[in-house]
């Protein structure tokens, strides 16, 4: 689906996105963008194609360029394919005094891929991250929308090992907006 040039989003997709834009004074639907693209990323296989983008644009009544721009500056956001759970590790100074690094390698031997790969079965793609924000539970990282705290070896492989016989795409994207409104 996410190679066909004119991709549309399903009408669940769109009157959710219509009722998020809705917030915004009108001219101001650009302010919608964050979660527009996160519905995107959920409805197209977890990644923002250029096509995914565009769709994205049309909704809000904006340039593509503008969407670009937000979408490749963010780090939740995959513009190439991803495994059905993304694992973003924190990089950043209070989870790698804690020992991230080694979280990362274990991962690493664990998956047999590297920072930025997928896994060959398409289940995990590692990514490392600048600061999720949970600095005094490091090391730290997130699969969804679901933080994991004071990381050890052990406590990973368990983790991971739970979301492959879950089996489902866990992204960030699984926020769930339908509750927010």
């Amino acid at each position: 689906m996410v190679n066909n040039k004119n991709l549309q989003f399903s009408p669940e997709s769109l009157a959710l996105c219509k009722k998020i834009m809705d917030r915004y004074p009108e001219g101001k639907h650009k302010s919608a963008v964050i979660p527009v693209l996160h519905i995107a990323q959920s409805e197209f296989d977890g990644w923002l194609s250029v096509p995914a983008m565009d769709a994205v644009a049309a909704a809000l009544n904006i340039k593509p360029i503008e969407v670009y721009e937000v979408a490749s500056f963010y780090s939740m956001f995959n513009l190439r394919p991803v495994g059905k759970c993304t694992i973003e590790v924190c990089r950043t100074s209070s989870c790698w005094l804690m020992g991230a690094e080694d979280i990362v390698a274990h991962i690493e031997k664990k998956l047999g891929i590297k920072d930025g790969q997928t896994s060959a079965d398409g289940m995990f793609t590692l990514k490392t991250v600048e600061c999720l924000g949970s600095c005094g539970t490091a090391p730290m990282m997130q699969i969804g929308a679901s933080y994991h705290e004071n990381l050890t070896f052990e406590k990973v492989d368990t983790i991971l090992d739970n979301y492959k016989s879950n089996g489902k795409r866990k992204t960030y994207t699984d926020l769930d907006y339908k509750n927010t409104l």
